[in-house]
């Protein structure tokens, strides 16, 4: 059974969505699947994909082939990825706020009669 990762068509007429999907290169384009790891939005510019890259990495490994959309997907994703790992480790971190502060309750007020 030769697995491939590709794209599942979603959405309506003139407005598609994909579904990013492990399945079997025989089954259909819409048709029954492995397992899920990403959408795609072609109709928004910029970041337009979320991928789960550790179950792409995963599958490759196992022999899958990812189609020409999905493999720039995950080329752009893992370059997403590695960018947000390096802007946080070069950020310092955050100092406790007043938020996380404990606040002493206040005695009750006495009311007079």
């Amino acid at each position: 059974m030769p697995v491939s990762i590709r794209l599942r068509r979603e959405g309506a007429k003139n407005r598609p969505y994909y579904k990013v999907v492990v399945a079997d290169s025989c089954s259909p384009r819409d048709g029954k699947f492995i397992e899920i790891i990403g959408t795609y939005d072609p109709k928004i510019s910029g970041h337009n994909s979320s991928l789960n890259v550790e179950r792409a990495e995963y599958w490759i490994g196992k022999g899958a082939q990812p189609s020409d959309t999905v493999r720039s997907l995950i080329k752009k994703n893992k370059k997403r990825a590695t960018a947000a790992e390096s802007s946080s480790q070069s950020e310092p971190e955050p100092t406790k706020s007043t938020r996380d502060e404990v606040i002493p309750p206040s005695s009750p007020v006495e009311s007079q009669s």
